[in-house]
């Protein structure tokens, strides 16, 4: 067998289907968007895809994982999470950490990122609650995934294929890192720009 530079079906397939959710998310939240700045439109961009990702992709993981296990499972998903269990073979068979985190995002990052995006739409005073909320669970989420796997030394990650590490591993994972902290930061501004806009109000009566 060659070196692994050139994508099989497999994952040629779910790169296709990620890239669809991405195409499908990414189109709703600018529709959503429309007639609002750059920033939020971005962020209901992210906030569809997340919530696709949430009940599409790692809602039928959990429901599979609960009642048999992803390597002895058909279908589309299923073999989406086989071709991702090549990298982690967590994925493969119940391993309760990623189950119990994966119940956490499917279900509660679900519904708070749907809950964040009609507070976007709506303009709603709860909006960066529900934001730093929902980025919160999502660094968590990387958190428990991968640091009970770092120290007892990685047995479960495949770092020797750059397919598997630098797309599955290492970007996949890392967007749920990057975007969240992104979004963190626009809430910490945001609420700094209320704090001083509330603090020069209360100076002018005084």
């Amino acid at each position: 067998m060659g070196p692994a530079w050139g994508l099989e079906a497999a994952p040629g397939g779910s790169l296709l289907l990620c890239a669809a959710l991405l195409a499908a998310g990414c189109a709703l939240g600018l529709r959503l968007g429309r007639g609002r700045g750059a920033a939020d439109r971005g962020a209901l961009a992210w906030l569809c895809y997340d919530a696709l990702v949430h009940f599409v992709l790692e809602g039928p993981f959990v429901y599979l994982s609960l009642v048999g296990n992803i390597a002895n499972s058909d279908g589309l998903i299923a073999s989406l999470w086989k071709e991702y269990g090549k990298a982690d073979a967590r994925w493969l068979h119940f391993d309760p950490t990623i189950v119990s985190v994966e119940i956490l995002t499917a279900v509660l990052d679900g519904f708070l990122a749907l809950s964040l995006i009609y507070a976007i739409v709506k303009e709603k005073h709860y909006r960066h609650f529900l934001q730093i909320t929902l980025c919160v669970c999502e660094l968590y989420g990387d958190w428990m995934t991968f640091c009970p796997e770092w120290l007892v030394g990685s047995p479960n990650l495949n770092t020797d294929n750059w397919l598997y590490y630098w797309v599955y591993l290492v970007f996949f994972n890392g967007v749920w890192v990057l975007i969240p902290g992104l979004l963190l930061w626009q809430s910490w501004v945001e609420l700094k720009k209320i704090h001083q806009k509330g603090t020069s109000s209360r100076k002018k009566f005084q």
